[in-house]
Formats: C-alpha cells, sequence, structure tokens
C-alpha cells in the first residue's frame, strides 16, 4: 500500500494528514502555529516534526512508506523563503517527492473541481493566491493593510471603528456601530471609548466583526457600506491575481475560504458583483474540507498520482478524523 502525508503549516494551528492510495485517510496530527513569523525557524520545524511524528503514530506507518508528501506553509510568502522552508522538511526525513506551496493554495486544491483556479481568504487577515493548470502560480503580498490588501475581519473592524470615530468629528454620518462598540468594550460613553482605544485601555480586534454583521443585518447604512466595501476589496484581490494568470476570459473557480464568509450576502454579494464586472465566467465554491487533504493532493501529485480520482473519499474518511 502506498501512503502519502499532507502537512498544513498555519499561523494559529497546524494539520498533518497521511491517506492511502486509495484516498482513505489513515492518520492524523495537531498542534498550534508553526508559522515561521509567529514562532521562529527552529519553532517552525519542531511543528513540522511533531505533527508529522503524530500523523506517522496514529497510522502505523513509517516516514520510509509515504510516496509523496505536500505541505502548506503560511508565510511562505516570497522566493527568499523556500530554502529555509525546505530545509526545515528535510528534517523529517521524508525519501519521496515533495512540494512546499504558500497555505493559501491548499484551499485551490481541496476546494476546486480541478485543482486550479483562486483561493480568497477572509479570516482574521486575507489573502489570495491562484494557480493555472501548468502550476503557474500568482498572489498579493499576504501583508494586509500595509500593502493595501483588506477584507478580513481584522480589517473590517477597523474600518467599521474609523467610521464611529468620523461620526464622533463630525465626519460622516451616526452609527449604530457606536454603540455596539461601546456595549462590548465595557465603555461609559462614547468619549471613553475613543480614549481607551487609543490608550489601550480598551480593545477592539477582528474577533469583533461579528459585531459589525449584526449591526449592518439590522439595517445601519454605515455598517452595511463597511461590509460591501469589504467584499470590494476582496474583489480587487481576486480581480489582480485573475489579470496576473491571464484568466479573465475563461471559466475559473473562486474558492472563498474564511468564516468572514459566514457573514452571508452583504459582504459575498458585492465580491462576487466586482468580480464578475471584470471575469464574466467566474464562479463560485465554499470550502468544505480541512485544508490539509489540499496537501495530501499536492503530495499524491508529486508522486505521480491524480488524487482528484479519490478526493471525495479523501474528503469524507478525512472529516471522520477532525
Amino acid at each position: 500500500m502506498n501512503y502519502y502525508l499532507g502537512i498544513d503549516i498555519g499561523a494559529t494551528k497546524s494539520h498533518a494528514l497521511i491517506a492511502d492510495e486509495n484516498g482513505k485517510a489513515v492518520g492524523f496530527g495537531a498542534t498550534g502555529p508553526g508559522n515561521h513569523e509567529v514562532v521562529g525557524w527552529e519553532g517552525y520545524r519542531r511543528v513540522l516534526q511533531e505533527i508529522t511524528r503524530q500523523a506517522l503514530d496514529s497510522a502505523g506507518v513509517e516516514i520510509s512508506q509515504i510516496r509523496g508528501a505536500g505541505f502548506g506553509i503560511a508565510g511562505y510568502d516570497w522566493p527568499s523563503q523556500r530554502d529555509p522552508t525546505l530545509k526545515g522538511i528535510a528534517t523529517l526525513g521524508l525519501d519521496c517527492p515533495l512540494e512546499a506551496v504558500n497555505d493559501a493554495v491548499l484551499g485551490i486544491f481541496a476546494g476546486s473541481s480541478e485543482g486550479w483556479g483562486i483561493s480568497i481568504i477572509s479570516g482574521t487577515g486575507e489573502n489570495c493566491w491562484g494557480v493555472d493548470r501548468d502550476r503557474r502560480y500568482a498572489h498579493m503580498t499576504g501583508n494586509g493593510a500595509l500593502m493595501g490588501e483588506y477584507g478580513g475581519a481584522g480589517t473590517i473592524v477597523a474600518r467599521a471603528l474609523q467610521e464611529v470615530a468620523k461620526a464622533w468629528g463630525r465626519r460622516g454620518p451616526e452609527t449604530a456601530l457606536a454603540a455596539a462598540f461601546i456595549r462590548r468594550t465595557g465603555a461609559s460613553d462614547l468619549d471613553d471609548m475613543l480614549e481607551g482605544l487609543v490608550l489601550e485601555r480598551y480593545r477592539l480586534g477582528a474577533a469583533d466583526a461579528p459585531l459589525v454583521f449584526q449591526v449592518a443585518e439590522g439595517g445601519d447604512p454605515v455598517a452595511v457600506e463597511v461590509l460591501r466595501w469589504a467584499g470590494r476589496e476582496l474583489a480587487d484581490m481576486i480581480n489582480g491575481v485573475s489579470r496576473q494568470l491571464g484568466f479573465t476570459e475563461q471559466p475559473f473557480e473562486v474558492v472563498m475560504i474564511g468564516s468572514t464568509f459566514k457573514g452571508g450576502r452583504l459582504l459575498v454579494g458585492p465580491m462576487k458583483d466586482a468580480v464578475r464586472a471584470v471575469n464574466s465566467n467566474a464562479r463560485f465554491v465554499r470550502l468544505h474540507a480541512a485544508p490539509v487533504v489540499g496537501a495530501v493532493l499536492l503530495g499524491m501529485e508529486q508522486a505521480g498520482m491524480d488524487g482528484y480520482t479519490v478526493r471525495e473519499q479523501l474528503i469524507r474518511t478525512a472529516g471522520d478524523i477532525f
């Protein structure tokens, strides 16, 4: 029996999955963050080794039995990072074909019907990657507001707070977001909240994004516009990656990844409209499989196997493990 290893290294959690040639998930490992930007390169190597050992032990498989391996690595954004990324993988002692990509690409492998397209991530942060049939990659910087990339939960809350501050300073319309944020922080009034946020007595962050959605669903026009803005910003990244890959005149899938998309139509609608204004044949799908499934499929590809013949089995059995 041939076995394949997939690893998803994230900024908050990391997973390893082993599957056999029939697409049956047989081993699993999990731990916390492995992104070198969070834990350093030594921490990255430790996480790789820990979750690989867990997966091998639970599968009852030796490392020598792995025939192909795929890795999705958060923080692997630039060519200069390839060498330390692969050096960390080399500590596992694999003797098989392997490949490493940014973790955002795993959603394309796991969520698209043919293993190519564009992934748009809107979770705590935001990112966008694409890959074509010939395995040519394109992407945004993944550096958020610094590079003008917006649309994740953190930037939604930041934009909503800016609108509250504009209303306070008589630069914009009143908004129910103010009262919602006052309640969330426990401030006595708007003056106290703004002062407390500046002086760091209070905090608002990505975890508070559902509050913006709630206020928008209640009909507040400022909150509605914040979500529309976020949707348009996400679309801007998708359109950029589409142009890089030459997708604008052809059908392709956009895989939506992240908890923010659970907010529904007020964000997703404007995003789809703005994407289709540039890419009339774009089709949108939600990622329902664990991203690490995409890493296993990448590993199968390295070994010359078409993993898409067993993808549904892999998704189903991996879901039984998670």
